[in-house]
């Protein structure tokens, strides 16, 4: 907002999504303070509270809403704030080829694959579905410690096995809504 007429200016061009959110530039976050700052900015640049304003900051309000979303599903999303900070510094995106070199680890997902493509029944769903959330929190767990370590290609070689278990999530996803 403007200091003097308290008209809502347009978002930054690329803004730090963890500074907008008042957060520290960090793997680790405090989710119930990240939901606290969404739900503080989104009261306050709704657009159903710019409707009797000027088109300009119509517009404004609806570019912050957009942002302030963006912002909140990048860093409550562990792969996606990851994959955020390793952009911040100024890293490769990743790819799945970075973790390619484990053959160990690419059978698991192929198995896994097979699995999801020859359940049975809502059990075997249930199964592979613990097996995927066991393996996301363990794969977590050990890219919050390269973070901390400061070791950011071990972190991007972890994201890119996060990738894998993120599709096998939608794949999952997918087979469990009812055709």
């Amino acid at each position: 907002f403007c200091p003097g007429c308290q008209a809502l200016q347009p978002p930054a061009p690329r803004p730090d999504l963890f500074r907008l959110m008042d957060c520290d530039r960090s793997f680790r976050i405090d989710e119930r303070q990240l939901q606290r700052r969404f739900r503080s900015l989104q009261r306050a640049v709704h657009p159903d509270r710019f409707g009797r304003r000027p088109p300009k900051e119509q517009y404004y309000s609806e570019q912050h809403s957009s942002l302030i979303n963006k912002a909140y599903q990048t860093l409550l999303n562990p792969l996606s704030r990851g994959l955020y900070l390793l952009e911040l510094s100024g890293m490769e995106p990743v790819q799945e080829t970075d973790c390619d070199a484990d053959s160990a680890f690419l059978m698991e997902i192929m198995e896994i694959n097979e699995k999801l493509a020859e359940h049975k029944n809502e059990d075997s769903l249930e199964e592979i579905e613990t097996l995927i959330k066991v393996k996301q929190e363990e794969l977590t767990r050990e890219v919050a410690a390269a973070f901390e370590r400061d070791d950011l290609q071990e972190a991007k070689k972890l994201l890119a096995k996060m990738k894998y278990f993120a599709n096998l999530e939608d794949k999952l996803k997918a087979k469990k809504v009812p055709s």
